[in-house]
């Protein structure tokens, strides 16, 4: 591990000092973890291996190894031990996989018959079917906050520039922001960057651009309360730690969950921290979006009219206040299905 930090480092061109610096902790310590004399801890492990580019799963498997072999040396019952681990992680491993109910495990099943359909006819894929199909996001994802444009206006404000007579200047940013902001984590999917605080922060900066400067890409200071909902977020105090939970959390599963999946709960558990003072949802909805891009599916786009956001709104406090995510996760993945059947519909397929 002690050659891969290194290694990196010097690769990127950082002396120990700006590393130090960057993740916010002491010189001395990054010289030692260099030297293998001590260890990072797994939230510094997360930042160094975002900071330094190195792959996630290598460098936390280099970690553990270290960490494994520090704590049972060379006893004689250790290999044994380590046998009997492996075979309860990889029981428990199946159990997280069968606990996928079958109304889950069904739809799942749909999406991907209609993604290997819609890979076998990228090439129909058009600007003009994906400029429109993101205008409606934009629109559908406002509408849910509670902005008033119609769709029709808001092509108006992105595609010509025009400025709606009786609508507020915030609601103009809102329009102009979360395109931006949908143009943003199509970068980020180009580029195949991995989800991290600075991305995140990033999306939600712009969301709040000229609307709220002071709190745009910054976490709250403040308690917040959700207007309509009997939940709860955490205390501004605990908003940095269940951030830094939130990205070990998609280290540690971006590889074992369906990616649908990985983004509904990527969704979920972001705007059950509510890290900002307002453009929470949107920013959660565009994470989601950025996980699914990435994966090679559609956007998803939740609709703003009545029903649809009480569906979603009841689908979300029933995961924030009874522990139960199976209504959202079967939500987002219906949305999914719906977004897949009607790109293939308007591609003619």
């Amino acid at each position: 591990m002690k050659t891969l930090l290194k290694n990196a480092r010097e690769r990127k061109g950082l002396k120990t000092r700006e590393v130090a610096q960057l993740l916010g902790i002491d010189q001395a310590l990054i010289s030692k973890f260099e030297k293998g004399t001590r260890k990072p801890t797994k939230d510094q492990v997360v930042k160094l291996a975002s900071l330094l580019e190195i792959d996630f799963e290598t460098l936390m498997v280099a970690w553990l190894k270290e960490k494994i072999l520090y704590e049972i040396g060379q006893d004689d019952f250790a290999l044994k031990a380590i046998n009997m681990v492996r075979e309860e992680m990889e029981n428990s491993y199946v159990t997280s996989k069968k606990s996928i109910s079958k109304n889950l495990s069904a739809i799942l099943e749909e999406i991907d018959a209609l993604k290997v359909k819609l890979d076998q006819f990228r090439q129909f894929d058009s600007y003009r079917i994906t400029q429109a199909l993101e205008l409606e996001y934009t629109f559908e994802s406002n509408r849910i906050e509670g902005n008033t444009m119609t769709l029709r206006e808001t092509d108006l404000v992105i595609n010509e520039g025009l400025t709606i007579s009786g609508k507020s200047m915030r609601e103009h940013l809102e329009v102009i922001n979360h395109q931006e902001a949908i143009a943003y984590i199509k970068h980020l999917m180009n580029k195949n960057t991995p989800l991290n605080e600075r991305e995140v922060l990033s999306i939600h900066n712009l969301i709040l651009r000229g609307i709220n400067p002071e709190d745009a890409g910054r976490y709250r200071k403040v308690q917040v309360m959700i207007k309509g909902s009997s939940f709860m977020p955490p205390q501004p105090f605990m908003v940095a730690k269940e951030m830094e939970d939130f990205f070990i959390w998609y280290e540690t599963n971006k590889n074992v969950l369906h990616p649908i999946v990985l983004a509904a709960e990527l969704h979920e558990r972001l705007v059950t921290i509510h890290p900002f003072i307002d453009g929470n949802g949107r920013t959660s909805r565009l994470v989601m979006n950025l996980i699914l891009l990435q994966n090679g599916y559609v956007i998803a786009n939740i609709k703003g009219d009545y029903d649809s956001r009480m569906n979603y709104y009841n689908a979300l406090e029933t995961a924030q206040t009874k522990n139960n995510k199976e209504d959202f996760l079967l939500f987002i993945a219906q949305i999914e299905k719906e977004s897949l059947e009607r790109y293939l519909e308007i591609i003619g397929q």
